[in-house]
């Protein structure tokens, strides 16, 4: 598709005024770049996001290369080895202290401790605090502040994206059929997502997550998109309802494509770009629940290290500052990145603001 500049006199005030030869994907990346918070939380974003897929390279007990009587090995890629299934640890390595072996060399993590490893000799609130060994301090048994938070960013993203995702495909294909074909789908698929809407959602999470014995970070993915979904599917029933009286769907109908080509090839590709910029707001809705959640001690298990559950530990110890404001100030700066994200995609998309 492209786009043509035309005498901006000749135009009514809301019209675009745009460059030749220019897609709309390049002319909304261009809109993108003006936004300067936007432009910064997008590298905030991606730096976080490299964060979490090098988390345990950046914060590890296990070496990440070493060599013990003249043979090499990488402890933590073999770690990803044994969660697969591909092979186990021996009996020396299942019960080491990584720290503590004898190593001809060794290259540890940037920080060396995994999020679980605890140092029992921090006795006192004053050898927990910020130091040049724990440079966020430790919680209260001893757990490496700095390590939860790197770890920590991995669960909160994939938190954010799984349950986003999850919410968008039902929103977007719940949305579509009840904008399309209208009467009785409509009426039906309306009245679920009031029904939904009802059901305080916090609550309906935390009895859930308490009546399954053993919680999951899955778990919580699942149960997050399957209540959040209602804002995708109104949202994209109002833009199907836009689309589908315009001439090239009805061309279509008309030359006999089936209805489901009409919607999914015709409709949903022209209906779905505001519907995305939604995405971005429901990541932030997603994470701030499950910090909530495991704030509340109801997220995922006590042994996986989030966000929210580092900054629960804060109440613990009245004077442990740390634990309030390093995870605090994570969930601040991720949930502003996403924000400024979203913000700066509408106002991308938005044809009364185009320039």
């Amino acid at each position: 598709m492209k786009w043509s500049k035309k005498n901006a006199a000749t135009q009514p005030p809301s019209a675009s005024v745009e460059i030749v030869g220019e897609t709309y994907t390049s002319f909304v990346r261009r809109q993108f770049k003006k936004s300067t918070f936007g432009v910064i939380s997008v590298w905030v974003v991606g730096l976080m996001i490299c964060i979490a897929l090098l988390a345990d390279v950046l914060a590890n007990d296990k070496p990440l290369l070493c060599s013990r009587n003249g043979s090499w090995s990488s402890p933590v890629l073999k770690e990803y080895a044994v969660a697969l299934g591909f092979t186990s640890w021996t009996a020396e390595e299942a019960t080491a202290v990584w720290k503590e072996l004898q190593y001809d060399w060794a290259v540890f993590a940037p920080v060396p401790y995994s999020p679980g490893t605890t140092d029992k000799r921090l006795v006192s609130l004053k050898e927990r605090a910020p130091s040049g060994k724990h440079l966020l301090g430790t919680d209260d048994i001893g757990r490496d502040v700095l390590a939860g938070l790197i770890h920590g960013s991995r669960y909160a993203l994939s938190i954010g994206v799984v349950a986003m995702s999850i919410a968008l495909v039902l929103g977007i294909v719940l949305g579509a059929f009840a904008g399309f074909f209208g009467g009785a789908t409509d009426m039906v698929i309306s009245r679920l997502i009031e029904v939904v809407i009802t059901v305080p959602r916090l609550f309906l999470i935390i009895t859930i997550s308490a009546m399954v014995e053993q919680g999951s970070i899955w778990l919580i993915m699942v149960l997050i998109g399957l209540t959040g979904w209602t804002a995708v599917a109104r949202f994209m029933r109002g833009e199907v309802l836009r689309v589908r009286n315009l001439d090239y769907v009805s061309a279509a109908t008309a030359l006999g494509f089936g209805t489901m080509r009409v919607v999914f090839r015709h409709v949903l590709p022209n209906a779905i770009a505001p519907v995305l910029v939604y995405a971005a707001f429901g990541i932030v809705s997603s994470v701030l629940l499950e910090s909530a959640l495991s704030f509340l001690g109801f997220g995922v298990p006590p042994t996986v290290v989030t966000w929210g559950s580092v900054l629960s530990k804060a109440r613990a110890s009245t004077y442990s500052w740390w634990l309030a404001v390093f995870p605090g100030l994570m969930i601040f700066v991720t949930v502003s990145a996403f924000n400024f994200i979203g913000d700066a995609l509408r106002d991308a998309t938005d044809p009364r603001l185009r320039s």
